[in-house]
């Protein structure tokens, strides 16, 4: 790989926690690899600690479902301005695209009017829904750096460039120290992921709390450890928990996941990457998934997968429960978990599925791979 030693621009475009994360270590990875580069972009706290220079935080856009977009549109237009007035003003040698497809497409479509190369990074689950936008992609991106070991096949069945780098969160990835099936389960501990966004968390969140109490009732030692994502308060999380201090022991947890992961008997977890870092750990876990009643009705139109856990897309089969909208009920949710802490037999073997789900997302070093393909688009290298 050629070094340069010129000052070259990058715009690096991230629109959601994981996503910024992700980024963040491309970044360290490209930085590492030629000191020369300078980055700018939309991210949050992870790309801004990683040097790159933020002009607009991601939260101002992030947003879950078709018709909750509508509500960000003023910011989204604000933020498609910035990035085009920068695009004229630092020419840049490369732009990095990080999964949030409605925007980054749009942004594609600029950079490569003015013939800059873009590489994708996380591919937008085209296989799942709206598969019309390949044609787009195909148009319009330079290379595809994907995260799923299907997606490499599905992009050169379409002749677009596409390399299968592996998971990044295996990047971050450290053996934690497991309890036995046997002290799992007695008293068990029970750890809630609602989510990165306020829209997600605001629709599912209560619906976690509320079968919290149920399993309360039901598990009189059970303890419950709640995560707060970096780009939420966790003074806001805390105003939904407030209602339930007396009848339900949760704990929040800001900060590392991972140690959510150390405790937790079984996780129940927001649909999204947080289900594969999940996997990746062998906790036992719930998918759920709320969105507007709207969103969900015109998604369901246009789905054409048989799961929507990331966990169980990768395997192919129902290896997690999955509990959406209406199924997503507090009843429902503590029906589950409670049946599932009572039986280690099964227990154990999701465990084992787990196991084989984490083998099947790659191997470590999809930041370096990554920053590799980016390093060869830039130009006149």
């Amino acid at each position: 790989m050629k070094i340069l030693s010129a000052q070259k621009s990058v715009i690096i475009i991230a629109g959601e926690t994981s996503g910024d994360a992700h980024g963040a270590h491309l970044v360290c990875a490209m930085k590492k690899k030629d000191p020369s580069l300078s980055f700018y972009g939309i991210g949050s706290h992870a790309l801004r600690a990683a040097g790159v220079n933020i002009l607009m935080d991601a939260k101002e856009l992030s947003v879950v479902g078709i018709t909750e977009v509508f509500v960000k549109l003023p910011k989204v237009l604000d933020a498609i301005s910035i990035i085009k007035n920068n695009l004229q003003k630092l020419s840049p040698e490369l732009i990095i695209l990080i999964d949030f497809p409605d925007f980054n497409l749009h942004i594609a479509s600029i950079a490569k009017k003015q013939g800059i190369p873009v590489l994708y990074y996380v591919s937008p689950q085209i296989w799942a829904w709206r598969s019309g936008r390949i044609r787009k992609i195909k148009r319009l991106v330079d290379h595809m750096a994907v995260i799923l070991p299907f997606e490499k096949e599905y992009y050169t069945r379409h002749h677009i460039p596409a390399t299968f780098v592996g998971n990044p969160l295996l990047d971050s990835y450290s053996p934690i120290e497991k309890k036995s099936d046997n002290e799992a389960v007695s008293p068990p501990v029970v750890g809630l992921l609602p989510g990165s966004r306020v829209s997600e968390i605001k629709r599912n969140l209560p619906y976690m709390l509320a079968s919290a109490t149920i399993l309360q009732h039901r598990f009189k030692n059970i303890k419950f450890l709640l995560s707060v994502a970096p780009s939420v308060s966790k003074e806001w999380i805390a105003s939904f928990v407030d209602p339930y201090k007396n009848t339900c022991r949760i704990e929040i947890v800001a900060g590392d996941i991972v140690e959510i992961f150390a405790q937790s008997t079984l996780i129940i977890a927001v649909s999204g990457t947080v289900t594969l870092e999940t996997a990746m750990y062998g906790i036992p876990m719930v998918i759920i998934y709320r969105i507007s009643p709207v969103s969900y009705m015109l998604g369901r139109a246009l789905v054409n997968v048989d799961h929507i856990g990331l966990v169980n897309i990768i395997a192919k089969e129902r290896v997690v429960p999955e509990l959406i909208q209406g199924e997503a009920s507090p009843g429902k949710i503590a029906e589950t978990v409670g049946n599932m802490l009572n039986n280690p037999l099964e227990l154990s073997r999701m465990k084992e599925k787990l196991n084989l789900v984490k083998a099947m997302m790659g191997e470590a070093g999809a930041s370096e791979k990554t920053a590799d393909i980016g390093l060869s688009l830039l130009k006149g290298c």
